[in-house]
C-alpha cells in the first residue's frame, strides 16, 4: 500500500489488552492542531516541546471518551523528526479503540505498518540499519537480544559500515580522477596502499559475516535437542535445565513419545530445549513415529546434547550411538553419575567432548550450563555485541567481499582503473544498503511491512 507520508498519522502503540495505561501515538505536520481539536485542556500547539498536558478526549456530542495526559513533542526534536502527540489513555481496548476513532473522524490517518520508524528513517533520525533495531528491540526475549538490539539502535554495525565506506570512497574517487588524466598516464592512488585498505576492508567484512551464526542465536536463540536412549534421564535434564518439572519423568522406558518444547534463559541468552522421545528398535507404531520426529528435531537444532546413561552405556556404545548425527555440532553427556563409586573424567570421542554429570545435582546442571556457553561461543563476559543479527546485511556484506575480491583480483590482472572501479561502486552500493544511503521503495516495503501496527 502506498502511504501519504505527508498525512497525520495514529496508531495505537501499547499491545491490546486490558492494563492501567495504554498510549496513543500521533505524528505529522499538523498533528497539534488536529489532536486540539478533540482534547479538552490548554491548546496544545502552543505549549513547549516535552511538556506533558492533563486534559479530556471529547466526541463530537460533547460526551467525554477520556481523561488523558498528552505528551507534546515538536520537530524537529521527536522519535520521527515530526510535531509528535502521545496520549495516555486508560487501557481498555475500548475506550483506546474509541479514542483513536474520534481522532480519525478530524482528519487524521490510521498509521500503516512500521510508519512511524519508516518516517524516522526518512527524516533522518535513524539510519536504516538502526530503523531495523527498533524492531530488535521490541521482540527481544532475552538481556543478550536486548543488548545486541542496543548496540545497533545507538548506530554500532552503521558505524563500522560508514567508516569502511568513507574510506573506500576516499580512495575511489582519486581512482575516478585518474580516469579524467588517462591520456597522461598519472596515478593518483597509491597502489601498495589501496591494496592494504582493501585487504583490511576484506578481512573486517568476513569478520562481520562469521559472525551471522552467533547473531542469530542471539536474536532468534538456541535450539538444543536432547536425544539418546530411553531412560538416560533426558526428561530429568530438561526439568533441571527449565527448573521447573515440565517433562514426566518415570523408570518405565518409552514413557516420551512425542517430544516437549520449552525456552529457558541461561545467563542472558535465549535456549530452547526440546526433550524427545527414547532412541531404540520397537515395534510400538506411536513411539517409532516419536523416534522419526526425535531425529528430525535433532536435525534443525543449533546443537545436539547426547545423553546416556553412565552405568549402563561403554564408550564403544556412545560411539556408535553418535554415528546417527554426522556434521552436526554435538555435546555426549554421561548422565546418572550419582549412581557411580567415581564420577569419571570429561574427555573426547571423534572430536566430541563427552561430559559426565548428574542431573539430579544443581552444581552439576550449572556447570552444563557454563559448558554450553563455551561450547556455543557465547561469552557470558563479551561485552561487544557487534555481531550481524539480520539476514539482509549477511547478504549485504556476501556481496562487498565478492565486490572487493574481484578489484583485488582485477589489480593482480593488471586492469585499468575503469574496470576496477566498476566493482569498487558495487562494494559501495552493498554498503549502502545496509545504512541505507543506497535504497529502493521495495527494500523499504519489505522492512517496514514487518513492524505491527501500534508498535512503532
Amino acid at each position: 500500500m502506498q502511504l501519504n507520508l505527508h498525512d497525520t498519522i495514529a496508531a495505537i502503540a501499547t499491545p491490546i489488552g486490558v492494563s492501567a495505561t495504554g498510549t496513543i501515538r500521533v505524528s505529522g505536520d499538523k498533528a497539534l492542531e488536529l489532536v486540539s481539536q478533540v482534547f479538552k485542556g490548554k491548546d496544545l500547539a502552543k505549549q513547549d516541546g516535552y511538556t506533558m498536558h492533563f486534559g479530556r478526549i471529547m466526541a463530537d456530542n460533547g460526551d467525554v471518551i477520556d481523561e488523558v495526559v498528552a505528551g507534546v513533542f515538536k520537530a524537529p526534536k521527536s522519535y520521527t523528526g515530526e510535531n509528535v502527540v502521545e496520549l495516555s489513555c486508560h487501557g481498555s481496548p475500548y475506550v483506546l479503540q474509541r479514542v483513536l476513532e474520534r481522532l480519525l473522524e478530524v482528519g487524521i490517518r490510521q498509521a500503516g505498518p512500521g510508519e512511524f520508524t519508516k518516517r524516522a528513517f526518512l527524516n533522518g533520525k535513524l539510519d536504516l540499519s538502526m530503523a531495523e533495531a527498533v524492531g530488535d528491540l521490541i521482540v527481544s526475549e532475552s538481556k543478550a537480544a536486548h543488548h545486541s538490539a542496543i548496540y545497533q539502535l545507538k548506530g554500532g554495525i552503521s558505524e563500522k559500515i560508514r567508516a569502511l565506506r568513507e574510506e573506500l570512497v576516499s580512495f575511489t574517487s582519486l581512482l575516478e580522477l585518474e580516469l579524467d588524466f588517462a591520456e597522461e598516464d598519472v596515478e593518483f592512488a597509491n597502489r601498495d596502499k589501496f591494496l592494504n585498505l582493501l585487504s583490511g576492508i576484506e578481512a573486517e567484512v568476513e569478520k562481520l559475516i562469521n559472525s551471522f551464526g552467533t547473531g542469530k542465536m542471539i536474536k532468534e536463540g538456541v535450539t538444543v535437542a536432547i536425544v539418546g536412549r530411553p531412560n538416560a534421564g533426558k526428561s530429568t535434564l530438561l526439568n533441571a535445565l527449565l527448573d521447573e518439572e515440565r517433562a514426566i519423568v518415570s523408570d518405565i522406558e518409552g514413557t516420551t513419545r512425542d517430544y516437549i518444547e520449552d525456552t529457558a534463559s541461561i545467563k542472558g541468552f535465549l535456549f530452547r530445549f526440546i526433550d524427545t522421545a527414547g532412541l531404540r528398535e520397537t515395534g510400538d507404531e506411536i513411539e517409532t513415529i516419536g523416534i522419526a520426529r526425535a531425529l528430525e528435531k535433532a536435525k534443525g537444532a543449533h546443537l545436539i546434547i547426547y545423553l546416556f546413561d553412565a552405568n549402563k552405556l561403554s564408550i564403544e556404545d556412545v560411539k556408535a550411538d553418535l554415528a546417527q548425527f554426522p556434521d552436526a555440532l554435538v555435546l555426549a553427556i554421561g548422565n546418572k553419575t550419582d549412581l557411580l563409586f567415581e564420577k569419571p573424567k570429561n574427555l573426547e570421542i571423534d572430536q566430541i567432548p563427552v561430559h559426565y554429570l548428574s542431573s539430579k545435582n544443581d552444581n552439576d546442571v550449572e556447570e552444563l550450563k557454563d559448558f554450553l556457553l563455551s561450547q556455543l561461543g557465547l561469552e557470558t563476559e563479551n561485552k561487544d555485541f557487534s555481531h550481524i543479527t539480520n539476514a539482509r546485511h549477511y547478504q549485504a556484506l556476501q556481496s562487498i567481499k565478492s565486490s572487493i575480491q574481484s578489484v583485488l583480483n582485477g589489480f593482480k590482472l593488471g586492469l585499468s582503473s575503469e574496470f576496477v572501479v566498476q566493482d569498487i561502486r558495487l562494494a559501495l552500493d552493498a554498503m549502502g544498503e545496509i545504512t541505507g544511503e543506497v535504497t529502493n521503495d521495495e527494500i523499504l516495503g519489505t522492512i517496514f511491512s514487518k513492524f505491527c501496527i501500534g508498535n512503532e
